[in-house]
């Protein structure tokens, strides 16, 4: 479970991040992030649609997949982002842990929203 202070709360800050934010695309979702110097944690949101995956079931188990998974990565997040997740493919239901900790991992790097190393 992804802790609350990690959460968006509301949708005006979603909307922010669907207008201003810059895309990035997985096989199994988009990934779409701002800059936002306010915050001390990054934010993260998994939106997926009943277009995706008809039963509610199905799609939250789709949703904790994913909040496990980018739990996982948090401590090597820049902290000052804002991303929402966006699945456009259900084989996310199915896909293996491997396969989806990679695309997260790859969308992630070249949206370039890892801490840099201090030298």
């Amino acid at each position: 479970m992804l802790a609350n202070k990690y959460r968006f709360h509301g949708h005006g800050s979603l909307r922010y991040v669907y207008a201003k934010g810059t895309v990035t695309r997985s096989k199994y979702f988009l990934c779409k992030t701002t800059s936002n110097r306010r915050r001390n944690e990054p934010r993260v949101a998994v939106v997926i649609s009943k277009k995706i995956l008809k039963s509610a079931v199905k799609r939250n188990r789709v949703r904790r997949r994913m909040y496990e998974a980018i739990r996982l990565e948090l401590p090597v997040i820049n902290p000052s982002c804002d991303i929402v997740f966006i699945v456009i493919s259900p084989e996310l239901l199915t896909a293996t842990p491997e396969n989806l900790k990679a695309a997260l991992t790859s969308c992630l790097a070249s949206a370039d929203l890892y801490n840099q190393p201090e030298s």
